[in-house]
Order: C-alpha cells, then structure tokens, then sequence
C-alpha cells in the first residue's frame, strides 16, 4: 500500500511517498480502506523535531490522526462493525497511508451519512477538544455570553458552532480576512485582533475559551464576569497552577482539560453524538484546502504558516461508491 513516511526529523521535505506492507488486522481490530485524513496542528510539530514521537528518530513513521473511510475487513473478535461499514474517527499515528488497522473499542463511529468522506475526516480533532471544553468544563448553557479567540482554526470553527447549538452568544477573534466567515458559523459578534484589542472594549463574558494559547488568564481576567471561566488548550505550568488556585473559588476560574488523553469509550460517545448534530444540520465540517497524498509535504507547509481556517484534508483515495 501507498504511505507517506518520514525517517528522520526535518522540514516538510522528509516526508516521502512509499510502498509499505499492508496490515492484517488482529481478532480484535479492523482494517480501514482510508479515503481521507487530514493534516493537524500537531503533525508538523511532531514531523519538524524531536518530542513526543520520539528523540533520535521517529518512533512511529507514518503520521495522521484524523481519518474517515471503509472497513474493508474485521478480525475475528469484533462485533461493533462490519465489512462495508463507512466510519470516520482519529487515532494518534498511522492515517496518512491507504490502509490502517485500529481495535474495535477506538474512537472510531459510523461517518454522517449526510457529509462526504474529505469533511468527515475534518470532524473529530477540533470537535473533540471544543466539545468537552464547552460542555463539560464551562458547562455552556443557553443564554451566556462566549468569547472564542482563535475562532476560525479547526477548535476555533468547532467551538463557535457548539457554543451557537447551546444557545449561547458568541463573539469570535479572528484576523481581518475570516470576519465574514467565523460570522457565517454562528458568532454573532466578530473583532478582528489586528485592529482590536477585546480585552479594551469593557465587555464581560461569562466563558472564555481561547484555543489557540495567546492570550493569558492574567490579560483576560478583567473581561469575565464575576462567575466566569477561562477556558486554555495549551497546557502551560502557570496554565495548571491558576487552575488548581482557581478550581474551589466561587469566583473567575481557570478550565483545562487533556481532550486528547480522554479514554476511547468518552470519545465514541462524543463522535456519535457530533454526528447527529450534524445529519441535523445543526453543525458542518470546515474546509479550507484539500490536497492529494502526493503533495502532503505541500499541505504541511500550508498548516505551519498558522493561518488555516477550519481545516487541511489530505484526499487518499477516492471510493468507488457513496
């Protein structure tokens, strides 16, 4: 089967198109005919430098967390799929090649039967960070005022129609070219960072959820209401201590949670759940640009510039049948 590959640490150019042994799954796992993945935030991370994927070479060599396809067999085992099932779901390595087996019990679910395979593939990683966020940490409810700094990157996108499906009423920050745009998901106010500084305006909110790491609790502090929440993806040490500081107050709190350390059973719940929201229109994928597996090393470079909207989909493959 085709993969990209990388051997060795570097710049987009250590990715390489390889012919790989396919895998055979084990009694408990199922093999994926992958027709789409996606290129995070983090795998140009992972491709450029030593860190989590390893220190003196990669510890796994072929990349890709987000992924939708078809399984195309199943091991002995499995019971929740079947040959032919249509699935999209994520996983830490491995997407970025033909063919990827996954145990049963993954966040894998069956795919929205509304969207195609390149926007399924666009769900999970932005979705399951905002999700639990919104939910579960600030506890987002119909009538309370949201702020989402970063609101047109893939958590951002998310986070904006969530925070809109609660009933709540956001205001997204995002750069001059993307006002229109985060406005179209749902926000209802936009600020556009490069002339606007919101943390200035004397506006409160009662969550504020930035996605993207940029602005501190100390500069957002004074723009929450007396019960407010700030909301942090980045996990920083100050980030930890102001949450634990925070966690018995009655007053402005600190929020974060390790979305993607969350155990599989909590992220299928949460991946069926993202998909009837959207077979009820009442989310969508986002897409900014999608390239073929060939120009992958293209698609990294895009992704490290920082200004994506939504979502970069890598096209694998393109199925036979819908």
């Amino acid at each position: 089967m085709r993969a990209i590959v990388y051997t060795k640490f570097g710049p987009p150019e250590v990715l390489r198109l390889r012919e790989v042994e396919k895998p055979t799954p084990k009694p408990n796992e199922v093999l994926i005919k992958i027709y789409a993945t996606t290129v995070v935030k983090e795998d140009p991370d992972m491709r450029a430098s030593p860190g989590f994927n390893g220190i003196l070479k990669p510890r796994n060599p072929i990349l890709g967390q987000e992924l939708s396809g078809e399984i195309e067999a199943t091991g002995s085992a499995v019971t929740r799929f079947k040959a032919g099932d249509k699935v999209f779901g994520i996983d830490a390595f491995g997407a970025y090649a033909e063919y990827k087996c996954m145990p049963e019990n993954s966040a894998l679910v069956l795919k929205p039967a509304n969207i195609s395979y390149e926007e399924a593939a666009s769900i999970p990683n932005g979705a399951l960070t905002a999700l639990p966020f919104l939910r579960d940490k600030a506890k987002v409810r119909s009538g309370q005022t949201v702020l989402i700094y970063g609101a047109s990157g893939s958590v951002g996108c998310a986070a904006v129609q969530l925070a809109r499906y609660y009933g709540a009423e956001v205001t997204g920050i995002c750069s001059t070219a993307n006002l229109g745009w985060v406005q179209s998901l749902g926000a209802t106010q936009v600020i556009d960072y490069t002339s606007e500084d919101f943390t200035e305006n004397g506006k409160t909110y009662d969550i504020i959820f930035d996605t993207i790491g940029k602005r501190t609790f100390s500069e957002c502090k004074g723009s929450l209401k007396d019960t407010g929440i700030y909301l942090a993806t980045v996990p920083t040490p100050a980030i930890a201590l102001q949450a634990l500081r925070t966690a018995k107050s009655n007053g402005k709190k600190v929020g974060f949670a390790a979305t993607g350390l969350r155990p599989a059973s909590e992220k299928i719940k949460d991946l069926d759940f993202l998909r009837e929201l959207i077979e009820a229109g009442k989310i969508k994928p986002v897409i900014d640009r999608r390239y073929p597996l060939e120009q992958i090393a293209e698609a990294h470079r895009y992704v490290e510039k920082g200004h994506k909207k939504g979502n970069v989909v890598i096209t694998v493959d393109h199925p036979i049948h819908i």
